[in-house]
């Protein structure tokens, strides 16, 4: 796999919501730009109105954890921004993955499974 870095910085996430495209589900909204680097930059982000410090902790781990299941199958050179719904602290890692592979075979940027990754290696 090859190395992802965070998006930190704001002009990150504000060049990917103004040039990037969208893919909206009920639960997470991927923006898809791609970079000059080789590498794959990821952020995640919730607002406020999402719900509190808690619903919003909530919501940034469970798209991390749907995140890193296909994080391995991700093309590189671009820039992921995951913007959290107000849904998305309601429900389980497993229902944003469904939404987020979708999104992401949408922009073309999932790779097919491997057989290491139906045998779960």
């Amino acid at each position: 796999m090859d190395q992802i870095i965070s998006l930190t910085r704001n002009s990150d996430f504000r060049r990917a919501y103004a040039r990037g495209r969208s893919y909206v589900s009920p639960v997470v909204v991927v923006y898809v730009l791609k970079n000059r680097q080789k590498l794959l930059r990821v952020g995640i982000t919730t607002s406020k109105k999402t719900g509190n410090a808690v619903q919003r902790s909530r919501s940034r781990r469970v798209i991390r954890e749907a995140y890193r299941q296909l994080a391995g199958r991700v093309r590189p050179g671009y820039d992921l921004v995951l913007v959290a719904r107000g849904r998305t602290c309601h429900v389980k890692s497993t229902e944003v993955q469904k939404h987020m592979e979708k999104q992401l075979k949408a922009a073309g940027l999932l790779m097919e499974k491997t057989d290491s990754t139906i045998d779960g290696k």
